[in-house]
């Protein structure tokens, strides 16, 4: 079933192989590696696999669809907060306005980037890679520093200005490497700078799914497991089964819809988190949903590739 095995061996090694070295590396060392990722790793990885990439096709709807999925996770993470009591509390007070806001984040932006590109690479190969660069790019990423920054401001302690949070946007160096990358699309290059460019690029998602378990061996605490629950259902199960039975309808089939399932089923992203710190929201609950999300998509993805038919 579309190398899954290999596939998990992948994902649980590396994410174990991450949780063991944060617990007995600096804590400054998953912090520049971040880094080396967002500037150098993860647009190196665009360029390589773009010029690979099918480009043909109604490629445009995957940031449309984006676009949809977040906003109904919104919706759907609102319609949980107004029914809490199902979160088994008994009192009547309403959750904190900073509880709120994490869990509305974490119910719409996914992990499309980190954790999406490698899965989708994985299981659907280069020829797809586009659909899930341009529902990250033009959409998840787009989504999380528009509609998530002033849905972290209305729910956060901290103001912070616009400009900052859009500047994020603006310099992050994986939507110029798109423009760069689709550029090269017509240049011709040696064999062995794509061969290079290959090897930079694979070993660049290594490192960042390494790089997840840095980030989940620093959880304190779960007490904030059953809302991590409730957005963790929202956003990989509830929003992707209702918006995948509309895909047919906009002729989006086969390996090309297992694509966009895949990207909205993707666990809660690592932007939540910086939006949650930036203004003050629920950190704890944040983190709790990035793990529970990460160890909840071992169950769902042969799920999903069942559903498509792949």
């Amino acid at each position: 079933m579309a190398n899954l095995p290999e596939l998990y061996i992948k994902l649980v090694g590396l994410v174990l192989l991450g949780f063991i070295l944060g617990r007995i590396l600096p804590s400054i060392v998953p912090l520049r590696l971040g880094q080396f990722l967002f500037w150098f790793g993860v647009p190196i990885s665009v360029v390589a696999f773009l010029r690979k990439a099918d480009l043909s096709g109604q490629i445009w709807v995957a940031p449309a669809v984006a676009y949809v999925a977040l906003f109904l996770g919104v919706v759907l993470a609102w319609l949980a907060i107004k029914c809490q009591g199902y979160f088994g509390k008994k009192q009547k007070t309403s959750l904190p306005k900073s509880t709120q806001g994490s869990l509305i984040l974490t119910s719409m932006v996914g992990n499309t980037g980190y954790l999406g590109y490698p899965i989708a690479l994985s299981i659907v190969g280069t020829e797809y890679f586009a659909w899930a660069l341009f529902y990250d790019l033009l959409g998840s990423t787009i989504g999380a520093y528009g509609l998530g920054v002033l849905i972290a401001a209305w729910f956060g302690e901290e103001q912070k200005s616009y400009w900052q949070m859009a500047k994020v946007i603006l310099i992050n160096p994986t939507l110029w490497s798109f423009g760069l990358g689709l550029q090269l699309r017509q240049v011709h290059l040696s064999s062995l700078t794509i061969l290079c460019l290959d090897t930079l690029a694979w070993t660049a998602l290594t490192a960042a799914l390494t790089l997840i378990g840095m980030r989940l061996s620093q959880i304190q605490s779960w007490d904030s497991l059953p809302l991590a629950a409730v957005s963790v259902a929202v956003k990989m199960i509830i929003v992707p089964l209702i918006i995948s039975a509309f895909l047919p309808l906009l002729g989006i089939t086969g390996k090309t819809a297992l694509v966009i399932i895949l990207q909205m089923a993707m666990p809660p992203a690592f932007a939540s988190l910086i939006l949650a710190e930036a203004f003050n929201l629920d950190r704890q609950l944040t983190v709790s949903a990035i793990a529970l999300g990460s160890a909840f998509i071992l169950l769902t993805l042969p799920v999903w590739i069942l559903i498509t038919g792949n």
